[in-house]
């Protein structure tokens, strides 16, 4: 029965049965709401980054002004987490259109900052916003379509999220050089308004049992989860950074953060409905996905960080040659996308999972066997073959294992599957940013860092042997991120079911 869906043993029903309890009306409204609010989150991760001159100029503040990009990424994935548990007891509807809300309240905040502080501060309510759109998107594509039809819409959103992360550095340098920085922000507004209007007016969901459900909200656990969630990612985006490693402010993030875990630890125990659910780590599939999809942020920061210095730096590109080398695999992760539940339907989640991250670490690999300096179409070629095997990779786990749980788990799943991605890329960039360092110093004989490296090759007063050693250092990156493909697949191994434990739909 190979050829006919799902296969047999894929659909066993778990405990309990999957009903998707959302009518829409007019459900493409809805579909096109989805990609709207997705493209909002894509973009702002972006859009800002080419910004950052006018910006600086205007404002001041050029020692903090990584904290626009920081600060955001702590709020995003620090409140994950809470908005899952909250769509899960309020529903969707009511987290997405209030996470709408606030992120165009801190866009609106964000274009009337009168200081580089106060922008960082409407950034993270942006991010406070940014983090019900990212999960919650994500899980109302699994409530308003059955299994056979999730990757369709996984497969759009995807592509959304690819072209408008290649397109922000674009607009965002459009609209900085020929109107003002300010319109970076301004931009969301409309589009925020349609998406929430067709939210609003199409999106239906059955009534919930809210004065019975409020009281069993776990609040304290919220808290917690977001102050040592931000605790720990501070630490790790700022160690090594804004301070050494084992500096004091660098050990006290961190004894802060563990003591936090304890504390978070406690308040989920003792809470009837707990915002990160023991069952999350109990059940051997979504173990295993959180843990997979963790190793596929770290392995991700490796060329989206790393491999535009190493195309301008060591093979000579420009700016936007640099950028269009990386950019290609945001064509072929969306196609493969979509094309992998003819895969799954013959093999299973599990094992199509393992044939895209085993191939994306092959790929990986490769990458240091490039012949230096070489030319630009061989890392091309490979972010291609790169993106295909990740489409094959991610979205099988995504759709199996939302399929895993009913509607009343399905928020708290897919927001801790993204949260384990983020924290992951968090992570990757702290950890490969040491690696990349390190090589650096041990190449040139001394102390160094990637930064200080770039700017003098831009100021053209770099040797070669300066370029060969940021070679030798994006190749120590990226036989680091083979090693996290590598361990995603030993993970799926031997942690995830050979056939992941879909529920039946009604």
């Amino acid at each position: 029965m190979q050829g006919e869906g799902i296969r047999v043993d894929d659909t066993k029903p778990a405990v309990g049965e999957s009903a998707r309890p959302v009518s829409t009306h007019r459900r493409g409204a809805v579909v096109a709401a989805l990609m709207l609010a997705m493209a909002l989150a894509a973009l702002d991760a972006t859009i800002v980054s080419t910004a950052v001159p006018q910006i600086v100029g205007d404002l001041g503040g050029f020692s903090v002004f990584s904290w626009l990009f920081s600060g955001y990424l702590l709020a995003v994935t620090v409140t994950l987490p809470v908005y899952g548990k909250l769509s899960d007891t309020f529903g969707r509807k009511p987290v997405l259109v209030v996470g709408a809300a606030v992120f165009l309240l801190g866009s609106l905040l964000c274009a009337s900052a009168w200081n580089m502080g106060a922008l960082i501060a409407f950034r993270i309510v942006q991010g406070l916003g940014g983090g019900a759109l990212q999960g919650t998107v994500q899980t109302l594509a699994a409530d308003l379509y059955p299994l056979e039809e999730r990757p369709r819409i996984q497969a759009k959103l995807s592509t959304v999220w690819a072209v408008a992360a290649v397109a922000g550095p674009g607009i965002g340098g459009v609209l900085a050089a020929y109107a003002d920085w300010r319109w970076i922000f301004l931009v969301n507004l409309p589009i925020g308004a349609v998406a929430l209007w067709l939210i609003a007016r199409h999106l239906r969901e059955p009534a919930r049992e809210s004065a019975a459900t409020r009281a069993r909200v776990d609040w304290a656990g919220a808290l917690a989860v977001f102050a040592c969630g931000g605790v720990l990612l501070t630490a790790l985006v700022q160690g090594g950074v804004a301070w050494a490693w084992l500096s004091g402010p660098s050990l006290g993030l961190f004894g802060a953060g563990l003591a936090l875990v304890g504390v978070v630890v406690l308040i989920e125990r003792r809470a009837a409905e707990p915002i990160i659910p023991g069952w999350v780590w109990r059940r051997r599939t979504i173990a295993a996905v959180n843990l997979a999809l963790g190793a596929l942020g770290l392995l991700m920061v490796a060329p989206t960080v790393f491999l535009p210095t190493y195309a301008q730096s060591v093979l000579g590109l420009t700016p936007v040659a640099a950028g269009f080398v990386l950019s290609v695999w945001t064509l072929s992760w969306p196609v493969s996308a979509a094309l992998s539940q003819h895969v799954y339907r013959r093999i299973g989640f599990r094992n199509t999972a393992m044939l895209g991250i085993g191939s994306a670490a092959l790929i990986l690999f490769a990458f240091p066997f490039l012949p230096y300096p070489g030319a630009a179409w061989q890392p091309t070629l490979l972010m291609l073959l790169l993106g295909g095997a990740l489409g094959l990779f991610q979205l099988p786990l995504i759709v199996g294992v939302q399929s895993t749980v009913g509607w009343a788990e399905r928020g708290t799943t897919t927001a801790s599957v993204l949260f384990c991605r983020q924290t992951g890329q968090t992570v990757g960039a702290a950890l490969f940013g040491a690696v990349a360092n390190g090589v650096l110093a041990a190449r040139l004989g001394g102390a160094s860092d990637l930064d200080s490296v770039t700017r003098a090759l831009d100021a053209g007063t770099a040797p070669e042997a300066t370029r060969a050693a940021i070679a030798d250092a994006v190749h120590a990156v990226y036989l680091g991120a083979a090693g996290a493909a590598a361990l995603a697949f030993v993970v799926l191994l031997a942690l995830a079911p050979r056939r992941f434990p879909v529920l039946k739909e009604q």
